[in-house]
């Protein structure tokens, strides 16, 4: 094996035969890094140890190239089957990130230990006998799940070859080190050339393949862009550690939507799915208080109803405070200034604090009327009914726009138990003539709003 050293960018893969300060390619400072990159002789081998080299392969017409007709694999975890799809595809590599202590060890692990399938797992961050306690907490019933602590692709795709699983785990991918290349693990060139084998590996056995990948400061998959750009599956894996709630999100999916979502709750003996995430997340109690509304939103391809709270209070220290939790501050301050401008009130000698409830973050505008209700209930120290919810997004001119999707949110919102809807005059000729069973409301403008609701 001839060896030469590079310099590969730790952010999009470019290499470059000297150091440069700014990669060329992604305009990045600082991210070439020096690595041995070994290059395969004429004589060396090229094909991967799990191969057949017995087949050839060959041009093939693509009408006599017959479709595979093996099913998907269906998980018993619904909410992971939903974000990959509908199932699992045999012979298909997934990448799910995410931060450190978020459970994406606890996700695949409980999925190892549920299903029926033949698993192998793959540990090159904890011992064997750190992982069984943590199966003995979430409850172990899989008799077919192997257990192996190794950190060697060659040896990790011999023991695949060997145990021939239904499904190959592997936490993490930048703990895996290929013995041919001449780096450390978690290196640029490590991750690209141990994801490929595991690529070619699922390909030719049609063993699906699932691996665990960190994440960077900025929030994106550590590691070259090429990472993403290989699997063909990419779940983010989200939530705040300081709650319950996680959302494993679909960012590519070669097999499915991309639009899809799985809402899990951490306890003490591993995730929960959440089946009807609208429940958790409203408000319990049936006393009426001002600056809380409820709004309809889209996560994904499943309608939620979530519950806004909004804090409206005299600023004691002359510098009024804005603060937003789950929420774009500068949009809290264009319905603000919206609300000042269209309906004659002022925030301006006031603290304003908004939350979403059940720390979910938000970027749906269609939340934009039941925040601005929760911001005049608060200020006027008016509750609003807790069986009216809204759905409408508000412009810069006071009116009230249609939101899409309005069916599923009404639906939603009928099934959830709520009397009444406001939604924008603008929905009206997308529903036609159909009949719900929950009352609709139309707003033009943010003085409809003011005199139905606050009247």
């Amino acid at each position: 094996m001839a060896v030469k050293k590079v310099f590969i960018c730790s952010n999009c893969g470019y290499q470059a035969s000297k150091w440069e300060g700014k990669c060329v390619t992604c305009s990045e400072w600082n991210t070439l890094l020096e690595e041995n990159i070994e290059k395969p002789t004429k004589t060396s081998q090229k094909r991967g140890i799990w191969a057949d080299t017995t087949k050839s392969n060959v041009p093939t017409n693509i009408s006599k190239i017959e479709a595979s007709k093996t099913p998907r694999i269906n998980l018993p975890d619904q909410e992971l089957n939903r974000t990959l799809g509908g199932g699992l595809v045999p012979g298909s590599i997934s990448l799910i990130g995410g931060e450190p202590g978020i459970g994406k060890s606890t996700l695949l692990l409980q999925l190892a230990l549920q299903t029926s399938l033949k698993v192998l797992y793959i540990s090159g961050e904890e011992s064997p006998q750190q992982i069984k306690m943590r199966a003995d907490r979430i409850g172990i019933k899989n008799q077919n799940c192997q257990i192996y602590a190794e950190t060697n692709l060659h040896q990790i795709l011999k023991a695949a070859k060997s145990e021939i699983p239904d499904l190959l785990i592997i936490d993490s991918i930048q703990t895996i080190q290929s013995p041919s290349i001449d780096s450390i693990s978690g290196s640029v060139t490590q991750v690209r050339e141990c994801t490929s084998d595991l690529q070619s590996f699922a390909k030719e056995t049609e063993i699906a393949v699932m691996i665990i990948g960190h994440i960077n400061k900025e929030g994106s998959i550590a590691g070259p862009k090429i990472l993403e750009h290989i699997v063909d599956t990419v779940l983010q894996f989200e939530g705040d550690r300081s709650h319950v709630y996680r959302i494993l999100r679909t960012k590519k999916n070669r097999f499915g939507s991309t639009d899809e979502l799985g809402i899990y709750a951490m306890e003490a003996h591993g995730l929960r799915e959440v089946a009807n995430p609208s429940e958790l997340l409203l408000s319990q109690s049936d006393e009426k208080l001002s600056g809380s509304t409820v709004a309809t939103t889209i996560e994904g391809m499943r309608p939620m109803l979530i519950e806004t709270q909004a804090l409206v209070s005299q600023a004691i220290y002359g510098n009024p405070q804005r603060s937003a939790t789950g929420f774009d501050l500068r949009r809290l301050s264009m319905l603000l200034a919206v609300l000042e401008k269209r309906a004659g009130l002022f925030f301006g000698q006031n603290d304003v604090f908004l939350n979403i409830a059940g720390g979910l973050k938000i970027q749906d505008t269609a939340t934009d009327l039941a925040i601005m209700a929760a911001l005049v209930s608060s200020l006027h120290n008016i509750p609003v009914n807790n069986k009216i919810c809204f759905a409408g997004e508000v412009g810069l001119t006071g009116e009230i726009r249609a939101v899409n999707r309005i069916e599923q949110r009404i639906e939603e919102a009928a099934r959830l138990g709520f009397g009444q809807i406001y939604i924008s005059t603008h929905n009206q000729k997308s529903l036609g003539k159909k009949s719900f069973p929950i009352e609709i409301i139309h707003l033009g403008k943010i003085e409809d709003l003011m005199n139905e609701v606050f009247s």
